[in-house]
């Protein structure tokens, strides 16, 4: 069977005249070619003397046209043995069928529909080139064989060739036929193993119209993927090129099945090389000896006589053997001599030697099979008689080897080994295609060694040596993760980086993972790196100066030490307390040391250490600094008559007093050790990128007790020092040490902020700073000015100038079958036969063929009630149409019903008989075939398969095929089904309700078991599908059949046992169902919950078999409750059945009433004889169970809808007309009429078809609700209505539904529970997509929906909540009125306001007294005036900032210090030019009287007022936003805008204070008793040593903290100067007004004491 022509002229029927044959068109060389390998193979054994000696093989070739319905006719005329297919012959069939083997045909679709027809005759099949996987099942198939291997390894094999070349995302076109749609189906399936998605997949035939065609062009154009995968048969590749051409779609890169790839035609098609660079799978290829001479050698079919080769000849040589009076003068007359020498076509070309070679080993292996089965040695057995099963056992058995040495053998599917070579289209120069084969597949090697490729050889798309790319997306590199696109296939998916703190260093991560808290992700997000440790180390430039700095005060200490040994005896030394001096050495130097301990790497020691270490040295210098004032005072009091203090303050009691204050210090320090000692630590909190090493306090309350007591004493010190800073003694050291303990004071207070704000190192910087700064306070105000007098003014280190007889002195400061005739079971005879297919058993007996013997009929077992019912029904029907006056009146209808026992073949055989109109399905009858096709319509079968064979024999015939309950949405398809209706909704439609039914319960992790059929099949990858788009995940997906191996079940039950899924979808027919629930009460499997089809959801035997309530509380779909009037009474009334006669009668009534009608005399006396008079009152049995009333109701629908059909052809109004009902034409017309009718039933149910022969789609939602007797109640709980829209179509009453184990809670079946808001879906590597983890939201992210698959970032001004759930406005810090630091400092300023008011007043009601007036009273206002500015300018920097408010703080306060400044330095100057203007001949006041002094103070400041302009024009100060310094903080600040200008301000007022005093300390001594420069000197000390601080604690100080520093400088620096400046004369003022005198004032009183 070969299809010599490739198509046929299409026609439209208009079913007035029978049907004119086929009108073939387009010769098919390749073809003819295949025809011609089978002649020389035939040929060739002929004349072999070793194989069939004397025995001659002849052949009969058929071309098909490629039509399906053809070639079965064709098959069958070979199975028959002579021409007629089909059509009734005058003549006897006296010819045997001599057919042995069929050779044939080329394509799947034929291939499938001769082997369903020629099956159940066991002839041989044997194709060349049909490659559908499908056609390796042998219980379809069985005997069918191929000489070329399955698509199933083809379609493996490209999906690996895919993969190999990385290329994630093709498209995909196919033929629209069994090859291409099977083929693509293995190939998509095992895409998606390996991950390459597919774009589009479609599919078109050569027949279908262009619009189809030019669709998939647009497809293609709009796709991104440039691969594409094309499972095409030649023929349809050649008309896609067609319309690619047309197109100039060009650039693409193809991927061919063995159809096409290595066809020279198809080449040659190619005009525009739109296939250049083209890779796939052929056939190995293969040379025969003498073929391609004897294919060429055409000259001998010039006398073979065939009309075909004559039209062969004609178009080979483009000639006429006889020239017609038409012809035109351009046709050549063919002579019969002509020669191919030359000729280059499609003929010609012997590309194919590898097809020709299949259909040579197909006719050897025939040869080889009836050689062995024929005993031939030198002669074969004549007598032998050849029968079909024989034969094809003996062929599947075959192995030998061709003369050329190929293996021939075929496996237990009928398949031979499968081997690709894989080719490569490659342009030559001169424009024609070379195939170069650049690699091999071989499948029966282990997987990875399968693919062998040489990548080096191969020519891409375009003439392009470069790897084609194909991706959706490209892949996420490490440091990034994929988030699938929603909508879109697992290849599409964007590559978010990965958050910080989170790496992936793989290729294409679906998660990013968080580092350890000791490491960080890098800046690419590929690795964790460890974090960096901060600490202050010696390797650092603020280590190495801090150290510097230490060591340099422990060498000046050391220094100074040495200088008071040599001079111990020198008078300063000696009166200073030379004992405490040294101690108080020591103890600085210690000091000094101690800080070296806080730089370092944090360890246990260290940390212990420090802050002891600290703590006792600083109260050992300051007990030092407290004993040598109480030395003073006590030394003071000596000297008061009749005064014996000093024996009890003697230099024993000194000691002990340093030793008491030094030994609590150290009793606390023990303390805090013992109790919780600090401890190295690591902060990961501080900074996200770096780990601060630090020194945990341990106990606070310890730390702060010593700081505490340090403190008190300085306090305390300080006290007893401002005592005794005026005693008498020229050297009084009580005044150093009160300037001392000012700048302790100072740094400590300015410390406790700045440490508590600063963060990391810089919080140890920041304490190292101040033991440093406060210890060198106390070395210089102490010791520098005594070493000034030993070693630069030795004259005056005597003891009388230590009296105060000498002048006085200063200080000093520092800072993913059968062949037997059929009978009917049941009829009747009429006018017009209706015929009926149920099957009355449910199976049969297994037995075991020998092949020996022609095997037997089946033995059918187990009485089916349900399909008795069904027939009843039909009969019901019959009966009530022939009884009515207004349906086809006068008219009687017959039946004739077959029992198929449910096997497919005995199916075809039943449909077949009904075809013929006798009983005889397919076996030669001696006896003419006189008898016309009488039934004009066949009623069932109730299983999709059966259907689906039925359909595809009877097809062709155009007979209708109603089935009442075949639901397989495949028999939609009116190509392969055109005479196929039902009264059942498609499959497609239960299937999508099944899916939604699950998704509305929430089970997105369930189980399906399937029957193995059309119906399981079919229902099952419908639901899979629809089931993926609404997210659902199939933990398995089993099949089996009721006659499957129990070992097939157990399996079965062992998965569901293994799984975790607790719902199970049950696509199966009550048959297979009942077995399973046999399997499942074995092993007590309750507890699930089962989700039905229609088949058995509703069947009430089902329920009665599940005896074990396995499926109690089981929902699904069924057909709407029906109720025909009559029709149970008809059912039940079996009295009129027995006098019927029918065996099947007889049977049944035999199993209804569990009696026998004649005893046996083996009957055992058990058993009851039947009377004939039994009544079916009172039985209950499935025969009596009514439940499935819509099934029987479907079957009623049927008839009438055959009857309506007929009543409109036979134009029947009160009588019809008879002349039609004999002729052809009502079998080809009745399939329309019943297409078009639309009727209602009497009980007004409305009966139509649709386009594909389909019903409405509607159906109730049953659930199984156990009842108190045990019995099982079938609740309707719902509707669904496909015909409403999809949001309408699901109707549910959710609160009577009972579930599994009787329970009222809706049972949960997920894989993983659902992901919270604040975390994202990770999917679980190598498990279905509902397989995930939820991982929490990193910080800064959030998810606000459940099952999210990304976190988004929250902007930049929100930050995530607790539960990462919703972005919360971040905290917005800034230095507010309403918290206590702000408040604080506000009291402080105001306080200072009023002080500095208050202060004005006084001076103001005292301006002419004398202490005002000679300390330049003009300047003094204008000092307090601006020192009041200076305590208000510093509110600027409390609230949120604002333009004007950062505009203002800076400027303000720059321009209101430099005024302050300005007065003060006008009154140091006003001091010296005064002191000056006493000399004799000096004029110098004239250049500085009131004027000057003025304009000076106007001058310094218009300087800073000019300054803050341009800094204000060019770049100001602004509100930002800081989003860095915290995560979930914004840090509200004022930039600075140009840093110069704020530094130019600040160095300014810096420059000022450092000139003023210098100035004041210059005019220290000057001759007045209120000398005005000494308190400006201590005041210019304070504002430095204040400022000096300020500058590391403000740089250090994050958020507010700096903000509070800045106003903290601002306060202390104008309390020190109104309190060192005005103070003092307040106190003169206002408590010792006998000393506001200009007599005092210029020093002629006597000395005063305290």
């Amino acid at each position: 069977m070969f299809c010599f022509h490739s198509s046929w002229k299409k026609r439209q029927d208009s079913y007035k005249h029978k049907p004119l044959p086929l009108e073939c068109t387009s010769l098919n060389f390749r073809e003819f070619q295949c025809a011609q390998a089978m002649i020389f193979a035939i040929e060739e054994i002929n004349n072999s003397t070793d194989l069939l000696p004397g025995i001659s093989l002849g052949y009969k070739i058929y071309d098909t046209c490629c039509s399906v319905a053809r070639s079965v006719r064709v098959g069958l005329a070979l199975a028959n043995g002579n021409e007629a297919v089909s059509a009734p012959s005058d003549e006897q069939c006296t010819k045997p069928a001599q057919v042995q083997a069929i050779i044939g045909e080329a394509s799947s679709s034929e291939s499938m529909a001769i082997t369903t027809v020629i099956g159940p005759f066991y002839i041989p099949v044997i194709s060349h080139f049909a490659t559908c996987a499908c056609l390796s099942d042998k219980t379809k198939y069985p005997s069918f064989l191929r000489t070329i291997p399955s698509d199933y390894y083809q379609s493996r094999a490209l999906a690996q060739l895919v993969k190999h070349f990385g290329w994630t995302w093709v498209g995909a076109i196919r033929t629209n036929d069994d090859y291409g749609n099977n083929g693509m189906a293995t190939f998509t399936e095992t895409a998606q193993q390996l991950g390459i998605c597919l774009e589009y997949s479609v599919s078109f035939f050569r027949t279908d119209p262009p619009d189809k065609i030019r669709k998939i062009i647009d497809i293609i154009k709009a796709s991104t993927s440039k691969v594409i995968v094309a499972f095409l048969a030649r023929m349809d590749m050649d008309v896609l090129i067609h319309e690619l051409s047309k197109n100039n779609l060009t650039g693409y890169q193809w991927v061919g099945s063995e159809s096409w790839i290595f066809d020279s035609q198809t080449a040659e098609t190619d005009r525009h090389h739109i296939l250049d660079g083209a890779i796939g799978l052929s056939i190995p290829k293969a040379h025969v000896s003498g073929m391609r001479e004897f294919i060429l050698n055409v000259k001998s079919l010039n006398s073979s006589g065939h009309d075909i080769f004559t039209e062969v000849w004609e178009t080979l040589f483009s000639c006429k053997f006889k020239r017609s009076e038409s012809s035109t003068g351009n046709e050549r007359e063919c002579t019969g001599h002509e020669d191919l020498t030359g000729v280059q076509n499609g003929f010609t070309d012997m590309s194919l030697m590898p097809i020709f070679n299949n259909v040579y080993k197909g006719v050897y292996a025939v040869a080889h099979a009836l050689h062995s089965i024929l005993g031939c040695n030198k002669t074969c057995q004549y007598k032998v008689q050849l029968d079909p099963l024989t034969i094809l056992r003996h062929i599947k058995n075959i192995y030998f080897k061709t003369k050329e040495g190929d293996e021939v053998y075929f496996n237990q599917n009928g398949d031979p080994a499968a081997k690709y070579e894989i080719i490569n289209w490659q342009p030559t120069e001169n424009g024609i295609v070379d195939f170069v084969t650049v690699g091999l597949h071989d499948a029966s090697l282990p997987a990875d060694k399968q693919l062998k490729l040489q990548n080096k050889s191969l020519v891409w798309a375009q003439n392009s040596k470069q790897v084609p790319v194909s991706v959706c997306s490209e892949k996420c590199p490490p440091g990034t993760r994929k988030v699938l696109q929603k909508g879109k296939p697992v290849c599409c998916y964007d590559c978010i980086r990965c958050a910080e703190g989170e790496i992936s260093n793989t290729t294409d991560s679906i998660t990013c993972v968080r580092c350890q808290p000791e490491f960080w992700s890098n800046e690419r997000r590929n690795a964790c790196v460890k974090k960096e440790a901060e600490f202050l180390s010696y390797e650092e430039i603020m280590g190495v100066l801090l150290t510097a700095a230490s060591l340099f005060g422990t060498c000046m200490t050391v220094g100074i030490a040495v200088i008071f040994f040599r001079h111990r005896k020198s008078p300063i030394v000696r009166a200073n307390n030379s004992e405490l001096s040294f101690l108080l050495l020591f103890s600085l130097t210690l000091c000094f040391l101690c800080s070296l301990t806080f730089i370092g790497r944090p360890s246990d020691w260290s940390c212990m250490l420090r802050h002891t270490a600290f703590g006792i040295t600083f109260v050992l210098c300051i007990s030092c600094v407290l004993g040598k004032t109480m030395v003073v005072l006590m030394a003071f009091r000596a000297t008061l008559p009749g005064s014996n203090v000093m024996k009890w303050f003697g230099p024993v009691q000194q000691r002990l007093s340093v030793l008491a204050f030094t030994l609590m210090q150290v009793v606390i320090c023990i303390l805090w050790l013992s109790v919780s000692p600090p401890f190295p630590f690591k902060n990961f909190k501080q900074f996200k990128d770096k780990i601060i090493l630090e020194c945990a306090l341990g106990s606070a309350l310890g730390f702060w007790a010593v700081l505490g007591y340090i403190g008190l004493l300085a306090i305390l010190c300080f006290i007893l020092a401002f005592l005794a800073r005026k005693l008498p003694d020229n050297f009084n050291e009580a005044k150093f040490i009160t300037f001392s303990m000012l700048i302790f004071c100072a740094v400590w207070i300015t410390f406790i902020p700045a440490y508590v704000s600063s963060p990391g190192k810089f919080s140890v910087a920041v304490e190292i700073f101040a033991i440093l700064a406060s210890s060198f306070g106390l070395l210089i105000c102490t010791f520098i000015p005594k070493c000034y007098i030993i070693l630069l003014k030795p004259e005056k280190n005597t003891k009388k100038n230590m009296m105060g007889r000498a002048t006085p002195k200063a200080e000093e400061l520092v800072c993913r079958q059968t062949e037997d005739p059929e009978n009917p079971q049941l009829s009747k005879d009429g006018d017009i036969i209706l015929g009926g297919i149920f099957s009355f058993h449910s199976s049969w007996k297994n037995r075991q063929d020998s092949y020996k013997y022609k095997p037997l009929p089946l033995e059918c077992t187990s009485l089916n009630f349900r399909e008795f019912q069904c027939a009843q029904a039909m009969i019901f029907a019959i009966e009530e149409i022939n009884n009515s006056t207004d349906l086809l009146p006068g008219i009687s209808l017959g039946y004739k019903m077959y029992d198929t026992c449910g096997s497919v073949a005995r199916s075809v055989r039943a449909a077949l008989a009904l075809a013929n109109g006798n009983e005889a399905v397919s076996a030669p009858s001696e006896e003419q075939c006189t008898k016309p096709a009488q039934v004009q319509a066949i009623i069932g079968e109730t299983s999709s398969s059966p259907c689906m064979a039925i359909a595809t024999v009877i097809g062709p015939f155009y007979i209708p095929v109603i089935s009442h309950f075949a639901t397989c949405a495949c028999l939609s398809d009116k190509t392969k089904y055109p005479s196929f209706l039902r009264t059942i909704p498609s499959d497609y439609y239960q299937s999508r309700a099944l899916a939604q039914l699950v998704k509305h319960f929430g089970w997105t992790w369930v189980g399906a078991i399937r029957t193995n059929d059309d119906y399981g099949n079919n229902g099952m990858a419908t639901f899979t599908e629809t089931a993926q788009q609404l997210g659902i995940c199939l933990e398995y997906s089993v099949s089996f059949f009721r006659t499957d191996p129990p070992d097939k079940i157990r399996k079965i039950i062992d998965i569901i046992k293994a799984s975790n899924s607790k719902v199970i979808v049950a696509f199966l027919s009550y048959l297979d169902m009942d077995v399973l629930i046999h399997g499942l009460s074995k092993h007590k499997l309750t507890g699930y919950q089962w989700v039905g089809s229609e088949s058995w959801i509703f069947d009430s035997q089902t329920a009665e078999t599940d005896r074990h309530h396995i499926l109690d509380g089981a929902i699904g779909l069924s057909m709407p409750k029906a109720h025909v009037s009559g029709m149970r009474e008809f059912i039940l009334n079996v009295k009129p059945l027995n006098s019927s006669g029918h065996e099947i009668f007889t049977e049944l009534w035999e199993t209804l009433f569990s009696c026998k009608f004649k005893q046996s005399e083996s009957s055992t006396g058990n058993e009851r004889e039947c009377t004939g008079h039994e009544d079916l009152t009172g039985e209950k049995n499935g025969f009596t169970d009514m439940s499935l009333m819509p099934i029987f109701n479907n079957v009623y629908k049927a008839v009438y809808a055959v009857a309506h059909a007929l009543h409109s052809i036979l134009g029947c109004n009160q009588t019809c007309q008879w002349v039609f009902i004999l002729t052809n034409m009502i079998l080809l017309q009745i399939l329309q009429h019943i297409k078009t009718i639309n009727f209602k039933t009497k009980e007004g149910d409305e009966v139509y078809f649709n386009k594909n022969g389909d019903p409405a789609a509607k159906y109730e939602i049953i659930n199984w609700q156990p009842t108190e007797n045990g019995i099982v109640d079938f609740v309707t709980v719902g509707l669904y209505e496909a015909s409403l829209p999809a949001d309408k179509q699901l109707k549910l009453q959710n609160n009577s539904l009972v579930w599994a184990q009787n329970s009222k809670q809706v049972p949960v079946s997920v894989c993983s529970e659902k992901c919270p808001p604040g975390t994202r879906k990770v999917l679980q590597k190598g498990k279905p997509v509902c397989c995930y983890d939820c991982i929490r939201c990193a910080e800064g992210e959030i998810s606000n929906t459940t099952d999210s698959i990304t976190c988004v970032r929250c902007q930049p001004e929100f930050w995530s909540n607790e539960r990462r759930d919703a972005c919360v406005k971040k905290e917005a810090e800034f230095l507010s009125y309403e918290e206590i630091m702000g408040v604080l400092l506000i009291a402080a300023s105001l306080f200072g306001t009023f002080m500095t008011v208050g202060v004005a007043v006084i001076f103001f009601r005292h301006r002419k007294s004398p202490i005002v007036r000679a300390n330049n009273s003009e300047l003094s206002f204008l000092l307090l005036f601006s020192l009041t500015l200076c305590f208000l300018c510093s509110l600027t920097f409390i609230g949120r900032p604002s333009d004007w408010s950062c505009m203002l703080r800076h400027t303000a306060f720059g321009i209101t210090f430099v005024l302050c400044i300005s007065c003060v330095l006008g009154k140091t100057m006003v001091v010296l030019m005064a002191f000056r203007a006493t000399l004799p001949g000096s004029n110098v006041m004239k250049w500085f009287g009131p004027v000057q002094q003025r304009l000076s103070v106007l001058a310094f400041t218009l300087i800073q007022v000019v300054i803050c302009i341009l800094w204000l024009s060019i770049s100001p100060p602004f509100p930002f936003k800081n989003f860095k310094q915290f995560k979930d903080k914004i840090i509200l600040e004022c930039a600075l805008g140009s840093a110069l200008g704020f530094w130019a301000v600040l160095g300014y007022i810096g420059l000022l204070a450092i000139l003023c005093f210098i100035l004041a300390f210059l005019a220290r001594k000057l001759p007045d008793n209120f000398n005005e420069a000494k308190f400006i000197t201590f005041s210019m000390l304070i504002f430095c040593a204040v400022w000096i601080t300020f500058i590391p604690a403000y740089v250090s100080s994050p958020g507010k903290f700096s903000v509070a520093v800045e106003i903290f400088a601002i306060l202390a620096s104008s309390f020190g100067l109104l309190i060192c400046t005005f103070i003092p004369k307040c106190y003169i003022i206002l408590l010792k007004p006998e000393k506001n005198t200009k007599k005092n004032m210029m020093g002629k009183a006597m000395p005063k004491s305290l």
